[in-house]
């Protein structure tokens, strides 16, 4: 029987990030101020004009057994320890859901690049005899989806969504979805990314997408700043617990916050760029508004996906501006943990329930000089030192390449 109205809570939390191992350690560094950003000193970085990374603070390498480390791509082996942070978080094993009745939904940007790369340049140097047996595995988009059903026994389903930089907070929103219409009892959800290699950051830098502040990696990430020259490639998960409200009661569960509303939408505009007034992004998120039951007035706090792209920044800006207005205080946590890319809107919607939890909202880090953009300026976007505030109700956005916006309401539960 479909509930499409039912309330979704969310009861578990984990996260590996370039700030920390963990969630609590994450948000400390978050709050703290501390940059995640540091320069590659690898040999085949030299030559590369942007030469900037956030690792992870955790090497998953460590934090998994050996045998089963070896068989995950480093995008599983961060989705694995994220979300079974969240399902400890949860008690989701001491829950007594039936596991016919656990779903997964996960996404990931760009997936098992590095062992596709890596498999390639064992192919040519070594021969098709010396190709890991894993390799399809490890290098399928799917990949980190698959590796966390297996890790919580999930056997209602395993979902893979792939929307770019929109992937963590897609899956979320179809999470969502599964609860409402009953096709799930408990949902692990959240996004991974591990591609730190010559590559895809050639790549990036090609398209300028990239900062080249090489000198000043702590200040790279320049969210909405009128120095702002592109984003910072970073690595890690995050993951999110999600059920109906009446079942998270009734087994005594912890309860973060209340995932209200989404919405989605496309710009229908070009294959990177966005719509540079935002077009796509504000109905995505006047949609996420509305189904949540709520009004524009009502959010008081925005996570921007804000990347430091100059013209990234101003259109999601202006989406905020007219979406919702003027009044929520906006931050943009990339300053400082660089861009997870598909692993974004996960970690950024936990930050936003951390924030309603809190009640305060982190500083956007180098936000010297305000874009002189109008609705820039018209934000009020946190800056210098976290702001302690009152708000009910939060909001994340994500956006990707391909024209994927995605937007996602919580509520104090």
């Amino acid at each position: 029987m479909s509930t499409p109205t039912a309330d979704v809570v969310v009861t578990g939390l984990g996260a590996t990030t370039p700030l920390g191992g963990d969630v609590a350690s994450t948000w400390e560094a978050l709050l703290a101020g501390r940059s995640g950003v540091s320069r590659l000193t690898d040999d085949w970085a030299k030559e590369f004009p942007a030469q900037l990374v956030a690792r992870l603070a955790n090497d998953p390498v460590q934090q998994l057994d050996r045998v089963r480390a070896r068989r995950l791509d480093r995008s599983q082996q961060v989705a694995v320890i994220a979300a079974e942070e969240a399902w400890r978080d949860a008690k989701g094993a001491d829950s007594g859901v039936d596991p016919l009745r656990i779903a997964v939904v996960f996404g990931t940007g760009i997936g098992g690049a590095v062992t596709l790369l890596d498999q390639d340049d064992i192919l040519e140097q070594k021969g098709p005899k010396r190709v890991s047996p894993f390799t399809i595995p490890m290098l399928m988009p799917n990949g980190p989806a698959a590796a966390v059903g297996l890790a919580v026994g999930a056997k209602a389903g395993v979902h893979a969504p792939v929307s770019a930089c929109a992937s963590g907070a897609e899956a979320i929103r179809w999470g969502l979805d599964l609860l409402r219409f009953d096709r799930a009892d408990m949902v692990v959800v959240g996004g991974a990314e591990a591609c730190v290699h010559p590559l895809p950051m050639a790549g990036f830098a090609a398209m300028r997408a990239m900062s080249t502040r090489n000198d000043e990696p702590e200040r790279a990430s320049r969210p909405f700043d009128k120095g702002r020259d592109g984003f910072v490639l970073a690595e890690g998960a995050a993951a999110l617990v999600l059920e109906r409200a009446d079942a998270a009661a009734a087994r005594g569960a912890t309860v973060y916050a209340r995932l209200a509303g989404a919405g989605a939408t496309a710009d229908g505009y070009d294959l990177v760029a966005p719509h540079p007034e935002g077009e796509g992004a504000g109905r995505a998120i006047a949609a996420a508004i509305r189904d949540a039951g709520l009004t524009a007035a009502d959010i008081g706090h925005v996570n921007a996906h804000a990347t430091s792209t100059p013209i990234g920044d101003t259109a999601e800006a202006n989406a905020i501006r007219h979406g919702i207005g003027e009044h929520p205080l906006v931050t943009a946590t990339k300053s400082q943990t660089g861009h997870l890319l598909g692993a974004a809107g996960a970690l950024e919607s936990v930050f936003t329930i951390l924030a309603l939890r809190d009640q305060v909202v982190p500083a956007t880090a180098n936000l010297d000089d305000p874009d002189d953009d109008p609705a820039v300026q018209a934000l009020d976007i946190v800056r210098r030192e976290p702001r302690k505030s009152t708000f009910s109700a939060a909001l994340n956005d994500s956006f990707g390449f391909g024209g994927h916006n995605m937007a996602l309401v919580f509520t104090t539960a």
